[in-house]
């Protein structure tokens, strides 16, 4: 056994730290699932993009190196094109999105944060649409914006108003992607935003009523920085989940109207993902875009953290 000296020069004995085994036996069925279901996928995937590879075909496999990579950056190309195009498509969508996916959530967030009877019903009533599937909303909203027959067009018709082509022209057909999704997803943010509403202390808001503090200072100055954490989280979070649109530009606008360099007016970049991996396929040249597309969020995510962070430290 190791021993030290004490203060007074008398020998201590110094018992070792003992590792205990128990936590890691609670995390191993984690770490087991996620080394299958996300380790062996991100590094196959990896090795993918560095290949000319075909599910199909995958004993036919060629290691192309970068090529998949550079077919991307490579102006002019048909890839290049398509791919630059979608991710294009994607910030215009995130752009018109996101904005309403923050205000609307917050002012809805504002108005049912009270005692009032009723309010719970309705916090149910504008989360409803978050429990459907993607699939489910991208048809009932497919349904009310169609040409023929749709809800929208039959009631413009019978008040005698023009009735568009709403998913197949520019900018309807982006706008009802927009419309549908906000609906969809608006209720989650809000109810994030009315959790942390709930825990700001009561004490500010009567301090600032006995200062005669109006609502508008009271807002901007108590209850948006009190919820500045929340709103960088919201924020980051529903830009990434803007990224990930596929399954409404698939089911309701199939990505169109087609463009004359490639791809469609509405094709995102996830979109452009499946279409190349699993329509044409080309998985190496899917995965080099998925990567891409990684690497860029990852970059974007840690930017808006640590702009927001400094503004708020500001």
């Amino acid at each position: 056994m190791a021993v030290t000296a004490t203060r007074n020069g008398a020998p201590a004995a110094r018992t070792r730290r003992r590792i205990s085994l128990t936590p890691y036996l609670f995390l191993l069925p984690h770490m087991l699932f996620f080394a299958v279901f996300v380790f062996y996928p991100l590094f196959r995937g990896l090795w993918i993009s560095f290949q000319n590879y075909d599910f199909l075909r995958p004993e036919q496999a060629q290691f192309i190196g970068l090529d998949n990579y550079a077919a991307l950056f490579r102006a002019g190309s048909t890839k290049f094109n398509e791919f630059w195009n979608a991710m294009k498509v994607t910030v215009q969508f995130v752009l018109l999105s996101v904005p309403f996916l923050v205000l609307i959530p917050l002012g809805l967030a504002l108005l049912l944060n009270t005692r009032v009877k009723g309010a719970n019903a309705f916090r149910a009533i504008y989360f409803a649409p978050w429990v459907l599937s993607a699939a489910v909303i991208s048809l009932i909203w497919w349904w009310i914006f169609q040409s023929q027959g749709g809800l929208l067009n039959y009631y413009l018709k019978e008040i005698g108003l023009p009735t568009p082509r709403w998913l197949s022209t520019m900018p309807y057909a982006m706008w009802t992607i927009v419309i549908a999704t906000v609906w969809w997803t608006m209720g989650y943010n809000m109810i994030i935003l009315l959790a942390a509403l709930q825990e700001i202390p009561p004490e500010l808001y009567e301090a600032a009523a006995i200062d005669g503090a109006g609502r508008w200072s009271v807002f901007r100055s108590i209850t948006m920085p009190m919820l500045r954490p929340v709103m960088i989280f919201i924020l980051t979070m529903t830009i990434i989940a803007s990224f990930n649109l596929l399954a409404q530009p698939m089911m309701m606008t199939r990505g169109d109207p087609r463009l004359s360099t490639g791809g469609g007016a509405t094709q995102p970049v996830m979109y452009r993902i499946f279409d190349e991996g699993f329509v044409r396929p080309f998985q190496g040249s899917a995965a080099a875009m998925s990567f891409i597309v990684a690497a860029i969020m990852i970059g974007f995510s840690y930017a808006n953290n640590l702009i927001l962070r400094r503004r708020g430290e500001g």
